[in-house]
């Protein structure tokens, strides 16, 4: 426990775990089992860069083996500790059970700011940090799958998979030893955006709930609600772009490293893009005036916040001043658990990261069938789909001449209708029904159980339950 009081984050995974629960039947056993992380590997190695050695120190940690593979990304940055990595290794489990993916919980992190090296020396470092993982287990398609996640990408991802299968050169399913690859490498349509989505995925369902709404003072449906984001990174920046160009809603706050933007107008979520990449921070935008203390941003009225960049920027210091009656948790743990009593107690509605930020372990799912299967999604039906979907447009042309109805098929539906789904179009489907079902799940034990207060309490629930059965049937 930090001097101010705040819990830290892996102490705020535990207390939200407590909460959980305490209002469940489980044997105290069983209950130890689940909460505990089951092993963390560290991994010190030294790389010959710039004329010496410099050594690099990276974890691995698995939370629960009740399915395998484990599943959980590898993130880069300075922040990166045993206790952050065992934290975010026990969110994957509970996360991939609620959207009832096929995996445990685990997650990597190398202590290395990926801005201080080229991208050779990247390489360099990355193969030899993955070389260490595999050749104990810790990456491997049938035991430990990991993905991208902050400092990470497609790119690293492609460095690790081709260290795998020089290492493992009769593996036939050695691309599934990650997820999250460039499609050249065995990647899948849509993983890139897998998670910004799949927070579109889950606002769309929370606001198909009107009771759910009526509780966080909402009505109507995302159109023209202001939006706060907080971190334009690949999750903020997806999640942002598809709101307000998909949906309607008005971007009115956009938070950065270097500060923040403000237009209550809303702000063109793909200009503020291009101007961060090339200027490195949103100083100086014309999109919105420019906030130097980006964290104040947090606080300004709006309907909907979406923190999407690290853990813990909502927390007892500011918490109170939060004036969101929604807030989508698209980063893990952005709020601390005293910022969430206090929310709570006044009156915020707050769809939990287990749930908002799955969309890209649920995506990795696929790529990872994928992989296994040998075979893209519609290949094999696409086409015949588009023929079976001619014959019956033939057939209603046909009678509209033959019976001289007088009317025809507009050409727009024509061409939507006879296209077969591509693998895009497959994975956004299967990602939106995904999110659909986990946001019922929770949403009916938030309504239908009095001594269930919130979404995170729900999801918890849910999630451990799930792990719970899958843990007796093993016989524990």
């Amino acid at each position: 426990m930090a001097a101010n009081g705040e819990p830290s984050f892996r102490q705020s995974v535990d207390l939200m775990f407590n909460r959980a629960v305490a209002v469940m039947d489980l044997s105290p056993g069983l209950e130890e089992k689940i909460r505990v992380c089951n092993s963390t590997y560290t991994v010190r190695f030294g790389v010959r860069l710039r004329g010496g050695i410099h050594t690099f120190t990276g974890y691995r940690s698995v939370h629960s083996e009740h399915m395998e593979p484990v599943k959980g990304g590898i993130r880069y940055a300075m922040s990166v500790n045993q206790d952050e990595v065992e934290a975010l290794a026990a969110l994957m489990t509970y996360k991939c059970a609620l959207v009832e993916t096929p995996f445990g919980g685990s997650k990597g992190g190398l202590r290395i700011d990926p801005r201080e090296w080229d991208e050779f020396e990247l390489e360099m470092i990355t193969r030899r940090f993955a070389y260490e993982l595999i050749k104990r287990d810790l990456i491997s398609p049938a035991q430990n799958v990991p993905a991208p996640d902050m400092g990470t990408g497609e790119r690293e991802m492609a460095w690790i998979v081709d260290q795998y299968q020089r290492m493992n050169t009769t593996d036939i399913n050695g691309a599934a030893c990650v997820t999250g690859k460039p499609i050249n490498s065995g990647g899948i349509a849509g993983r890139v955006e897998a998670t910004g989505r799949g927070v579109q995925f889950a606002l769309r369902e929370f606001f198909r709930h009107p009771h759910d709404m009526a509780r966080a003072g909402l009505k109507g449906t995302i159109d023209g609600k202001r939006v706060i984001v907080q971190g334009l990174g690949n999750v903020g920046y997806h999640a942002a772009e598809f709101l307000s160009a998909e949906d309607g809603a008005r971007i009115v706050g956009i938070i950065e490293r270097d500060g923040a933007l403000h237009n209550p107008n809303g702000m063109n979520v793909q200009a503020v893009r291009d101007w961060l990449i090339h200027h490195g921070g949103v100083k100086g935008c014309p999109e919105g005036t420019y906030v130097a203390d980006g964290a104040l941003l947090l606080e300004e009225a709006c309907d909907i916040l979406i923190p999407a960049a690290m853990e813990g920027v909502i927390h007892l210091g500011n918490a109170a001043r939060i004036k969101a009656p929604l807030i989508i948790e698209a980063a893990n743990g952005p709020i601390t658990a005293g910022a969430d009593d206090i929310l709570r107690t006044r009156g915020a509605v707050i769809i939990p990261d287990l749930f908002a930020n799955a969309g890209g372990v649920t995506v990795s799912y696929f790529e990872w069938v994928k992989n296994l299967s040998h075979i893209r999604f519609g290949r094999m039906e696409r086409r015949q789909e588009e023929a079976r979907h001619q014959l019956l447009v033939d057939e209603l042309e046909r009678l509209s001449s033959d019976k001289g109805l007088g009317w025809s098929l507009s050409p727009d539906f024509k061409s939507r209708y006879l296209r077969g789904a591509d693998e895009l179009e497959l994975v956004r489907s299967g990602l939106d029904d995904t999110m659909r079902g986990a946001y019922q799940s929770i949403s009916q034990l938030w309504n239908g159980r009095q001594d269930v207060t919130d979404l995170r309490m729900a999801a918890y629930i849910v999630a451990i339950d799930r792990v719970a059965k899958s843990y007796r049937s093993k016989g524990l």
